[in-house]
């Protein structure tokens, strides 16, 4: 079980307190989906969505690259 997990509405890591998915919840979550990017995409981008309600303020880009833009 991790320990960075996100701190909302901020997303930010409960752990390190930086930007979640901060840079080990990311190796994290590529080991945990090593078979299935696909999914991982998808799990990213149902969170993504969920962010972008909770940081309206937040430039729609940037959470794009934050969440999505590190994937292989």
């Amino acid at each position: 079980m991790t320990r960075h997990g996100p701190v909302l509405p901020l997303w930010l890591c409960e752990t390190c307190d930086r930007p979640w998915p901060c840079a080990i919840r990311r190796e994290e979550l590529l080991d945990e989906y090593a078979d299935s990017s696909f999914t991982l995409a998808v799990y990213l981008g149902t969170l993504l969505v969920s962010a972008e309600r909770d940081m309206s303020w937040a430039p729609p880009d940037a959470l794009r690259l934050r969440f999505l833009g590190w994937l292989p």
